[in-house]
């Protein structure tokens, strides 16, 4: 017991020190097992601040990534909100813990399949996961009051910021996928759309399509 003690002191510790400050994302953080979302060889890393590898040639983004991504979203516990690129899961279950409702989407049918056995098993019921293309977004979900992108495009897609509600945020990271990416923060005005970059990172790239099974 002492020694999960100590590790999640320390997981929390490196979260603070990358800037996630806010108390409710942290709490989240805390409560959800990264852990149930790394599988195999990489499981006794899961709560380092590094991604790791996941199926599909996919990662699971690093945890301060994650916390911040989280905490630019400024949620407020009413939000129905749609997550582009599902992955391991991990991320729309943090936001399950500071939404109303989470929507997620994956091009790959494996990882959505993955993800929605890890929601059952922590008993997340307000999460619904989709194969589908996420650059398309969820029109029949539409509109929604938080959009968080978890691969990297050139631009903000059309479609996603059709479907962000008036007043609503968006949080992505934009820029080649061989070149320096960017977080960006997008607010919806009456009047149009407010860009704010937020700091570096790095991401898979944002494809079309769905993905091929193996």
């Amino acid at each position: 017991m002492t020694s999960d003690a100590e590790t999640k002191m320390r997981f929390l510790f490196a979260l603070r020190s990358k800037g996630v400050t806010d108390p409710r994302v942290l709490n989240a953080m805390e409560e959800i097992d990264r852990g149930a979302f790394v599988k195999g060889l990489f499981a006794e890393r899961a709560y380092e601040d590094m991604p790791l590898p996941i199926t599909c040639g996919q990662t699971i983004s690093q945890p301060s990534v994650v916390g911040l991504m989280t905490q630019a979203l400024e949620l407020t516990g009413r939000d129905k909100v749609l997550e582009v690129g599902c992955g391991s899961g991990y991320q729309a279950a943090i936001l399950s813990r500071l939404a109303r409702r989470v929507y997620t989407v994956d091009r790959h049918r494996r990882l959505v399949a993955e993800a929605r056995l890890a929601f059952d098993a922590l008993g997340l019921a307000n999460i619904t996961a989709f194969t589908a293309d996420g650059s398309r977004g969820l029109e029949d979900q539409a509109p929604f009051d938080r959009i968080l992108v978890t691969a990297a495009a050139e631009d903000p897609p059309g479609p996603l910021l059709a479907q962000l509600r008036i007043g609503g945020i968006m949080v992505l990271p934009v820029g080649q996928s061989d070149a320096v990416q960017t977080l960006i923060r997008v607010r919806r005005l009456e009047t149009g759309f407010d860009y704010e970059e937020l700091r570096p990172v790095r991401f898979v790239p944002l494809l079309e399509g769905l993905g091929k099974e193996t």
